[in-house]
């Protein structure tokens, strides 16, 4: 931490917990207590030595900001606690690995490359529109796929009063009625890809992100992990290291 304290959501943000208005959140439903008191305000800052807990329990200072790369499987649901009780993704991780957020999510029946990090305002920054970061998928459909409609996607689409943007998506195999894919865009709606599909008739039976930005699947076994180097960090999201991206 810097000499100079920072307000309680943004130094929660900064430890992993969760992001800056998630962490806001948390404070106006009183989940966090800072040396023993409830914070009712999120002009409150933490100095150096200061005892920070979220729902009782103490969160560790920020560290060094670190990003990795995770092959989630199908089976795994993108959260911390389910209600459901299903396996979660953060349930799959190694115990040693410090406390992490997701950047995004994959649903449930999705699978490959989830990036995780231990910076909330990280997080946050890599989800954002403005950043335009490509998100690459390889799908498989069940039905005849049609490449001129395909085209059309270029241009955004609305499906059922929801606007999408573009989307480029190309056929790369077909073989009776299942077909891979490439469908590639820049925001990532929750479910997109399948209900923008199956508005062209098209069931996806199998989705595998292979992409976020920079950042690659690659030969990632299911389940596995791997830290991205901070050098690699930097040269990547130059602007988030910059001193007025830290202040978010």
């Amino acid at each position: 931490m810097s000499e100079k304290p920072d307000r309680i959501a943004k130094w929660l943000a900064h430890a992993g917990v969760a992001s800056r208005r998630d962490c806001e959140n948390m404070i106006a439903e009183k989940r966090i207590r800072l040396n023993g008191i409830l914070v009712e305000h999120p002009a409150t800052f933490v100095q150096d030595g200061d005892h920070v807990e979220v729902d009782g329990t103490t969160i560790s200072p920020p560290t060094r900001i670190r990003l990795w790369r995770y092959h989630k499987p199908t089976g795994l649901v993108t959260t911390h606690k389910d209600p459901q009780g299903r396996s979660t993704v953060f349930e799959s991780l190694p115990e040693a690995l410090p406390r992490v957020v997701s950047v995004g999510r994959l649903d449930i029946t999705s699978e490959g490359l989830l990036l995780l990090t231990n910076n909330g305002a990280l997080s946050r920054f890599l989800e954002l529109p403005s950043t335009q970061w490509n998100r690459r998928y390889r799908v498989r459909v069940y039905g005849r796929v049609v490449q001129e409609k395909l085209a059309r996607l270029k241009n955004g689409i609305e499906v059922n009063g929801v606007q999408y943007g573009p989307i480029e998506a190309t056929l790369d195999s077909q073989k009776g009625d299942n077909a891979w894919l490439t469908v590639s865009l820049h925001e990532g709606k929750n479910r997109e890809i399948r209900k923008v599909l199956e508005h062209y008739d098209l069931t996806v039976n199998r989705l595998i992100r292979i992409s976020y930005g920079p950042f690659q699947l690659g030969q990632l076994t299911k389940g596995s992990l791997q830290e991205i180097p901070t050098k690699v960090l930097r040269e990547q999201i130059p602007t988030f290291f910059q001193p007025q991206s830290q202040s978010r």
